[in-house]
């Protein structure tokens, strides 16, 4: 159980790799990636929540820059067993303004150890940039 991590740890990894926006947990619970599972777990010890779902998911956007723009978003699917926190699976979804699907990524078999850096998530559902053509100087003979 080397990838099973304590909710410190494991958000101390994930915000080092640019996880540091905010996020939801089990679709409630907004705020920065510790609290918002914090706050669900002390609903669940409370008996407020039923975890009959074998993972906690947590969603977040990793680019948002308005309403009229593309966004990028991640759900992660993380194992919670006796305090410790496994990363199962990720999925990066891109989405147009209108909140159409314009590419997806789905990375299975993680852990915090193998998760990619925020930015790089983020390339893996970004178009590839265009590269310009520089005409050089023709020379003659």
């Amino acid at each position: 159980m080397e990838n099973s991590h304590n909710l410190d740890t494991f958000t101390k990894i994930l915000t080092d790799k640019g996880y540091n926006g905010y996020f939801h947990t089990q679709g409630a619970y907004p705020g920065k990636l510790k609290e918002s599972i914090s706050a669900y777990l002390e609903n669940y010890h409370n008996g407020v929540e039923n975890r009959s779902k074998p993972m906690l998911l947590l969603t977040g956007y990793l680019r948002w820059s308005g309403d009229d723009k593309p966004l990028v978003q991640c759900y992660m699917y993380v194992k919670h067993q006796s305090g410790t926190f496994d990363l199962q699976k990720m999925e990066i979804i891109k989405k147009d303004r209108f909140g159409q699907l314009l590419k997806s990524s789905e990375l299975t078999n993680l852990s915090v150890a193998t998760l990619p850096k925020a930015n790089e998530a983020i390339a893996m559902v970004s178009d590839a940039p265009k590269q310009k053509v520089v005409h050089g100087k023709r020379f003659r003979f």
